[in-house]
C-alpha cells in the first residue's frame, strides 16, 4: 500500500490555469473520491498523478516518492478508464495479461494471477471471449480485473461507471466497495456523480473551478457543507436556499426573517449557538428536503428545534419509497421530501415542521458557511 500526497499542484494549459493550488492526502489503504461538475478539473488531477500529465508546479509524492519526472509505467499504479480502453481483438484473458506479458512476466505468474483475479471478479466464463461478446458491466469487470493482477499501490478510477445503466451502476458500486474492502489498496476515484462519491468513499474532494472546496469525511460534507457550492452540489434533490433576515425572536434567540407571499412573514428561530449573528444581517438559510416534513405536535414537543409554517403544494412527484413535493415559500419554490403516506397533496396548504437543528446558515457575502 501507498500514501499519496499532493502539495500545491497547479496545472496550466497556455495561459488557462485550470488546478489551482490543490492540496490533498490519501492514507495508506484509503478511498478517496474526486467529486465535482464537467471541467472542474479532477480527471486532469487523477491524470497528473498517473503521469498522463506534467505538472506545472507543486509535488506529487506516491508511497513517500515525488514521482513528477517518474514515467507513469514506474509509479506502481492501476488505472480503470471510463471508456473501459480493452482491446477488441484480444480475448479477455489476453486483455487480462497483456501488461504483464510486456513486463516479461513467466506464464505459470500469470496463469497464476489470472485465476485469482477471474474468480475475485467471478469472470470465470468470459475470459475467452472477446470484449464485442460482453455486456458493458462485464467489460468494465475485465477493466478491473486489467488493473487487479498488476497488485499496485494505488488504483485510480476515471468515471467507470458513467457508461452504464442505473440499475448497473448500482450493481458495479456494489462491487467496486467490496474489491476496495478486500484488496484495501489506496484508490482515487473520479466521478461527477455525487451518489457515488457518497457511497464508496472514506473522505471526498469536491472540487469546482480548478480548486478544492472541502476535503472531509462524506457526513460531514452532507451536513456541514464548507460553502454554497458544497451544499448545492451534495445531495439530490439539492439544498434549498432562502434569501433571509436576521431578527430577534420573542424569546431573546436569534432568528430568519423571509417573506411568504401576500404580506406575510415566516419567522423561525434558529437552533444552535448563533452568538455572532447581528439583528438586521443578511443570510442564506439553507435547509435539506428530508428536514422539511409534514408538523407532527407530538415530535415538536418531543424533539428541540422544530419551527412551523404553513406553505401551498405546487407540484407531488411520488417516486415510490419518498414522495418528492414542490413547496411555495413566497416567490421561490422549495422542495420537501415525504413518506408516502404522509405526503401532501397538490393544492393542499399544509402546516410544515422544520429542523432547525439541522439547517445551515451561509454569508451572502462570502457565501461560506456559518
Amino acid at each position: 500500500m501507498a500514501t499519496l500526497t499532493i502539495r500545491d499542484v497547479r496545472k496550466s494549459f497556455g495561459a488557462t490555469e485550470v488546478l489551482k493550488g490543490i492540496d490533498l492526502e490519501a492514507e495508506d489503504g484509503e478511498f478517496i473520491a474526486l467529486v465535482g461538475p464537467s471541467g472542474c478539473g479532477k480527471s486532469t488531477l487523477l491524470a497528473m498523478i498517473a503521469g498522463l500529465e506534467t505538472v506545472t508546479s507543486g509535488e506529487i509524492h506516491i508511497g513517500g516518492r515525488m514521482v513528477n519526472s517518474v514515467a507513469p509505467k514506474d509509479r506502481d499504479i492501476a488505472m480503470v478508464f471510463q471508456s473501459y480502453a480493452l482491446y477488441p481483438t484480444m480475448t479477455v484473458r489476453e486483455n487480462i495479461t497483456f501488461g504483464m506479458e510486456s513486463r516479461g512476466v513467466p506464464k505459470p505468474e500469470q496463469d497464476a494471477a489470472v485465476e485469482r483475479v477471474a474468480a475475485f471478479l467471478q469472470i470465470e466464463p468470459l475470459l475467452k471471449r472477446k470484449p464485442g461478446q460482453l455486456s458493458g458491466g462485464q467489460r468494465q469487470r475485465v477493466a478491473m480485473g486489467r488493473a487487479l493482477v498488476r497488485d499496485p499501490s494505488l488504483f485510480l478510477f476515471d468515471e467507470p461507471l458513467s457508461n452504464l445503466d442505473a440499475k448497473l451502476r448500482v450493481d458495479m458500486r456494489t462491487e467496486i466497495k467490496k474489491m476496495h474492502h478486500q484488496v484495501c489498496k489506496t484508490t482515487i476515484y473520479v466521478t461527477h456523480d455525487q451518489v457515488e462519491a457518497m457511497t464508496l468513499a472514506s473522505r471526498i474532494a469536491v472540487m469546482h473551478k480548478g480548486e478544492v472546496q472541502q476535503f472531509d469525511q462524506p457526513k460531514n460534507v452532507y451536513a456541514r457543507p464548507a460553502n454554497l457550492f458544497v451544499a448545492g452540489f451534495m445531495g439530490s434533490p439539492s439544498m434549498n436556499f432562502i434569501s433571509a433576515d436576521v431578527v430577534a425572536a420573542p424569546d431573546g434567540r436569534s432568528a430568519i426573517r423571509f417573506p411568504m407571499g401576500e404580506g406575510a412573514d415566516a419567522v423561525l428561530a434558529l437552533h444552535g449557538d448563533y452568538a455572532g449573528l447581528k439583528p438586521g444581517g443578511k443570510v442564506v438559510f439553507g435547509v435539506r428536503p428530508e428536514h422539511i416534513f409534514r408538523d407532527d405536535p407530538d415530535l415538536s414537543a418531543r424533539k428541540p428545534g422544530i419551527a412551523t409554517l404553513d406553505a401551498p403544494v405546487e407540484v407531488v412527484e411520488p417516486t415510490g419509497a419518498e414522495t418528492i413535493a414542490i413547496l411555495r415559500f413566497g416567490a421561490q419554490e422549495i422542495v420537501g421530501r415525504f413518506d408516502p403516506d404522509t405526503a401532501p397533496g397538490m393544492g393542499e396548504t399544509v402546516t410544515l415542521g422544520i429542523d432547525m437543528a439541522h439547517a445551515c446558515l451561509f454569508d451572502p457575502t462570502t457565501e461560506r458557511l456559518i
